[in-house]
Protein backbone atom coordinates (compact mmCIF):
# COMPACT_ATOMS: atom_id res chain seq x y z
CA UNK A 1 0.00 0.00 0.00
CA UNK A 2 1.36 3.60 -1.28
CA UNK A 3 2.28 5.82 1.48
CA UNK A 4 0.34 9.20 1.38
CA UNK A 5 3.30 12.15 2.30
CA UNK A 6 2.89 15.40 4.18
CA UNK A 7 5.32 18.25 3.26
CA UNK A 8 8.68 17.48 5.19
CA UNK A 9 7.98 13.66 5.63
CA UNK A 10 10.96 11.57 4.33
CA UNK A 11 11.18 7.72 3.54
CA UNK A 12 13.78 5.00 2.33
CA UNK A 13 13.47 4.04 -1.15
CA UNK A 14 15.20 0.86 -0.71
CA UNK A 15 14.74 -0.01 -4.67
CA UNK A 16 17.08 1.17 -7.75
CA UNK A 17 14.46 1.47 -10.43
CA UNK A 18 12.14 3.73 -9.75
CA UNK A 19 9.72 6.29 -12.01
CA UNK A 20 8.99 9.50 -10.74
CA UNK A 21 5.15 10.58 -12.28
CA UNK A 22 3.94 13.96 -11.98
CA UNK A 23 0.44 14.38 -12.65
CA UNK A 24 -2.02 17.76 -12.86
CA UNK A 25 -5.16 19.15 -14.30
CA UNK A 26 -5.96 22.66 -15.10
CA UNK A 27 -9.18 24.08 -13.64
CA UNK A 28 -11.83 24.57 -16.43
CA UNK A 29 -12.41 27.97 -17.70
CA UNK A 30 -8.71 29.39 -17.49
CA UNK A 31 -8.14 30.44 -20.68
CA UNK A 32 -4.82 28.58 -22.12
CA UNK A 33 -3.83 25.48 -21.96
CA UNK A 34 -1.27 24.60 -18.92
CA UNK A 35 1.81 23.31 -19.65
CA UNK A 36 3.62 22.13 -16.86
CA UNK A 37 7.21 20.71 -16.94
CA UNK A 38 8.94 18.73 -14.82
CA UNK A 39 12.64 18.70 -14.45
CA UNK A 40 15.01 17.26 -12.39
CA UNK A 41 18.11 18.61 -11.14
CA UNK A 42 21.04 16.14 -10.49
CA UNK A 43 23.13 17.94 -7.46
CA UNK A 44 26.59 17.59 -6.20
CA UNK A 45 27.77 17.94 -2.73
CA UNK A 46 28.43 21.56 -3.20
CA UNK A 47 24.24 21.89 -4.05
CA UNK A 48 25.48 22.62 -7.63
CA UNK A 49 24.83 20.91 -11.20
CA UNK A 50 28.08 19.52 -11.93
CA UNK A 51 27.48 19.79 -16.13
CA UNK A 52 24.58 20.78 -18.15
CA UNK A 53 24.25 17.29 -18.94
CA UNK A 54 23.04 16.17 -15.37
CA UNK A 55 19.55 19.08 -15.59
CA UNK A 56 17.03 16.81 -17.20
CA UNK A 57 14.23 18.11 -18.72
CA UNK A 58 11.81 17.84 -22.04
CA UNK A 59 14.75 19.87 -24.01
CA UNK A 60 17.84 16.98 -22.49
CA UNK A 61 15.55 13.54 -21.86
CA UNK A 62 19.31 11.31 -20.48
CA UNK A 63 21.52 12.08 -17.89
CA UNK A 64 25.40 11.47 -19.20
CA UNK A 65 25.39 8.87 -16.62
CA UNK A 66 21.90 6.86 -17.65
CA UNK A 67 20.41 7.05 -14.35
CA UNK A 68 17.68 9.61 -15.45
CA UNK A 69 14.96 9.73 -18.25
CA UNK A 70 12.52 11.87 -18.81
CA UNK A 71 9.88 10.19 -20.97
CA UNK A 72 8.57 13.46 -22.86
CA UNK A 73 6.73 17.02 -22.53
CA UNK A 74 2.78 17.33 -22.21
CA UNK A 75 1.71 20.27 -22.73
CA UNK A 76 -1.67 20.76 -22.29
CA UNK A 77 -1.81 17.94 -19.07
CA UNK A 78 -3.77 15.59 -21.04
CA UNK A 79 -1.38 13.01 -22.05
CA UNK A 80 -3.03 10.77 -19.18
CA UNK A 81 -6.50 9.98 -18.04
CA UNK A 82 -6.02 10.09 -14.30
CA UNK A 83 -2.54 8.93 -14.40
CA UNK A 84 0.92 10.34 -14.92
CA UNK A 85 1.50 13.76 -17.68
CA UNK A 86 5.19 13.26 -17.14
CA UNK A 87 7.87 11.02 -15.36
CA UNK A 88 11.20 10.79 -15.42
CA UNK A 89 12.52 7.47 -14.90
CA UNK A 90 15.41 6.87 -12.43
CA UNK A 91 18.29 3.77 -12.13
CA UNK A 92 19.93 4.85 -8.55
CA UNK A 93 22.70 2.32 -9.22
CA UNK A 94 23.68 4.19 -12.48
CA UNK A 95 23.64 7.71 -10.87
CA UNK A 96 27.16 9.06 -11.00
CA UNK A 97 29.31 8.82 -7.71
CA UNK A 98 29.33 12.84 -7.97
CA UNK A 99 25.05 13.43 -7.15
CA UNK A 100 24.63 13.49 -3.63
CA UNK A 101 20.61 14.81 -4.79
CA UNK A 102 18.13 14.86 -7.32
CA UNK A 103 15.52 17.63 -6.65
CA UNK A 104 12.18 17.46 -8.79
CA UNK A 105 11.20 21.01 -10.12
CA UNK A 106 7.81 21.48 -11.66
CA UNK A 107 7.48 24.95 -13.65
CA UNK A 108 4.35 26.22 -15.31
CA UNK A 109 6.01 27.32 -18.94
CA UNK A 110 4.80 30.97 -20.20
CA UNK A 111 3.26 31.53 -16.31
CA UNK A 112 3.49 35.45 -16.67
CA UNK A 113 2.56 36.26 -20.13
CA UNK A 114 -0.90 33.71 -19.74
CA UNK A 115 -1.39 34.77 -16.02
CA UNK A 116 -1.13 31.40 -14.74
CA UNK A 117 -0.37 30.43 -11.23
CA UNK A 118 -0.54 27.07 -9.17
CA UNK A 119 -3.88 28.50 -8.02
CA UNK A 120 -5.49 27.28 -11.12
CA UNK A 121 -4.00 23.97 -10.88
CA UNK A 122 -5.80 20.57 -9.45
CA UNK A 123 -5.13 17.30 -8.40
CA UNK A 124 -1.56 18.08 -8.92
CA UNK A 125 0.92 15.55 -7.30
CA UNK A 126 4.39 13.74 -7.49
CA UNK A 127 4.40 10.06 -6.64
CA UNK A 128 7.10 6.87 -6.99
CA UNK A 129 6.55 3.87 -8.65
CA UNK A 130 8.70 0.46 -8.51
CA UNK A 131 9.82 -0.16 -12.35
CA UNK A 132 9.36 -3.71 -11.34
CA UNK A 133 6.02 -4.44 -10.04
CA UNK A 134 4.74 -1.23 -11.61
CA UNK A 135 3.15 -0.52 -7.99
CA UNK A 136 3.04 2.79 -6.50
CA UNK A 137 5.41 3.09 -3.23
CA UNK A 138 4.49 6.47 -2.26
CA UNK A 139 2.42 10.08 -3.57
CA UNK A 140 2.41 13.22 -2.53
CA UNK A 141 -1.06 15.97 -3.16
CA UNK A 142 -0.15 19.50 -3.65
CA UNK A 143 -3.42 20.26 -3.13
CA UNK A 144 -4.37 24.25 -2.85
CA UNK A 145 -1.35 24.91 -1.45
CA UNK A 146 0.55 27.43 -4.10
CA UNK A 147 -2.23 29.88 -5.09
CA UNK A 148 0.07 32.15 -6.15
CA UNK A 149 3.37 30.03 -7.34
CA UNK A 150 4.15 29.71 -10.99
CA UNK A 151 7.55 27.18 -9.82
CA UNK A 152 7.61 24.20 -7.05
CA UNK A 153 10.18 21.90 -5.51
CA UNK A 154 8.17 19.34 -5.66
CA UNK A 155 10.34 16.51 -3.85
CA UNK A 156 14.00 15.29 -3.69
CA UNK A 157 15.88 12.23 -3.78
CA UNK A 158 19.07 12.19 -1.51
CA UNK A 159 21.86 10.24 -0.56
CA UNK A 160 22.56 9.47 2.95
CA UNK A 161 24.78 6.89 4.49
CA UNK A 162 24.61 5.42 0.95
CA UNK A 163 21.19 5.14 0.68
CA UNK A 164 18.69 6.88 -1.11
CA UNK A 165 15.70 8.47 0.71
CA UNK A 166 13.15 10.56 -0.71
CA UNK A 167 11.59 13.70 1.11
CA UNK A 168 8.25 15.52 0.16
CA UNK A 169 9.37 19.16 -0.16
CA UNK A 170 6.54 21.31 -1.46
CA UNK A 171 8.51 24.37 -1.41
CA UNK A 172 6.93 26.83 -3.86
CA UNK A 173 8.03 29.81 -5.91
CA UNK A 174 6.81 32.99 -7.83
CA UNK A 175 9.53 31.91 -9.85
CA UNK A 176 10.00 30.35 -13.80
CA UNK A 177 12.91 27.35 -14.45
CA UNK A 178 15.65 30.27 -14.92
CA UNK A 179 15.48 30.90 -11.51
CA UNK A 180 15.76 27.37 -10.55
CA UNK A 181 18.90 27.14 -13.26
CA UNK A 182 20.52 30.15 -11.54
CA UNK A 183 20.04 28.78 -8.11
CA UNK A 184 21.61 25.32 -9.03
CA UNK A 185 24.05 25.72 -12.40
CA UNK A 186 26.96 28.01 -12.07
CA UNK A 187 27.58 27.73 -15.76
CA UNK A 188 26.38 29.81 -19.02
CA UNK A 189 22.70 29.70 -18.23
CA UNK A 190 20.78 26.95 -20.56
CA UNK A 191 18.02 28.33 -22.24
Amino acid sequence: MAINLQKGQRIDIGLSKISVGLGWNPNEGTGSDFDLDASAFMIDQDRLIPAEEYFIFYGNTDSPDGALHHTGDDPTGGNSDGGDDEAINVDLSKVDARITEILFVVTIHEAIARRQNYGQVRDSYIRIIDDLSGQEIAKYELGEDFSIETGVEFGRLYKKNNQWKFEASGIGYREDLAFFLSKYFKGQIIK
